[in-house]
């Protein structure tokens, strides 16, 4: 299983590496002012105030080291290609584990594993079209003086991509732990909706320190955690 896993990742990640331009047109669209999130954003804006001056201009990137560029295309490939492999490795993790459950229980791991994977790409692109273009450009706009000029680089740029798309797949779990910890009785839905008050009020904190500082950033960010909370609060209540 695992020499197959590893096969297909290293596959799709040499057949990334060969069509560079494609795979980093796509990782580097957020740099452009003129990226669907920010035209969303300024039309949004405009039609309630009459008038926008956001994101209009676009983000520069540099490298720094001799052999930074290359480096990031070789990570960059290999973990778009743990991405792409994913519906594979998940089909092989079921069909081991398959003999070992009863026909009950193989019905329930199928619906995690698909749950999963479905959530966890959900979450990929809420990263891609909104936590990171917004995140990215509020901390590359940030300035704490008028002689500091920023200059990021592709490595902090990169970084920064999988970093946040990779806690927004994983934050987008949310309703499957709570279904699981919801059959084993360590919460309910009561609990959940008696905090409901104190989860929006984190989400809306934490949405204001990752966004630019405008509202309407921030309730674009803010809702889709706020709909997951909620979706989360029904799924238990379900299943208790």
């Amino acid at each position: 299983m695992l020499f197959r896993i590893i096969i297909a990742v290293v596959v799709i990640a040499v057949f990334l590496f060969c069509f560079k331009e494609t795979l980093f047109s796509v990782v580097f669209a957020p740099c452009d002012s003129d990226f669907l999130t920010f035209r969303v954003i300024r039309k949004i804006v405009y039609a309630i105030t009459g008038s926008v001056n956001l994101f209009n201009e676009d983000i520069s990137l540099i490298a720094t080291d001799i052999s930074s560029q290359f480096m990031i295309h070789m990570s960059l490939s290999i973990y778009m290609g743990l991405l792409f492999a994913s519906p594979y490795i998940l089909y092989e993790i079921m069909k081991y584990i398959a003999p070992a459950l009863y026909e009950n229980e193989k019905k329930y791991a199928k619906l995690i594993m698909y749950s999963m994977y479905f959530l966890f790409i959900i979450g990929l692109l809420v990263s891609y079209f909104l936590l990171f273009p917004l995140s990215c450009r509020f901390l590359v706009t940030y300035n704490i003086s008028p002689s500091v000029t920023a200059m990021p680089t592709i490595s902090s740029y990169i970084s920064l991509f999988i970093t946040l798309t990779l806690i927004m797949g994983l934050v987008f779990e949310l309703p499957v732990v709570c279904y699981m910890l919801g059959k084993l009785g360590l919460i309910n839905s009561m609990i959940m909706s008696k905090y409901r008050k104190y989860a929006f009020v984190l989400i809306m904190f934490v949405s204001a320190i990752i966004t630019p500082p405008d509202i309407i950033s921030m309730v674009i960010v803010s809702l889709p955690l706020y709909l997951l909370y909620e979706l989360s609060v029904r799924i238990v209540k379900q299943t208790t």
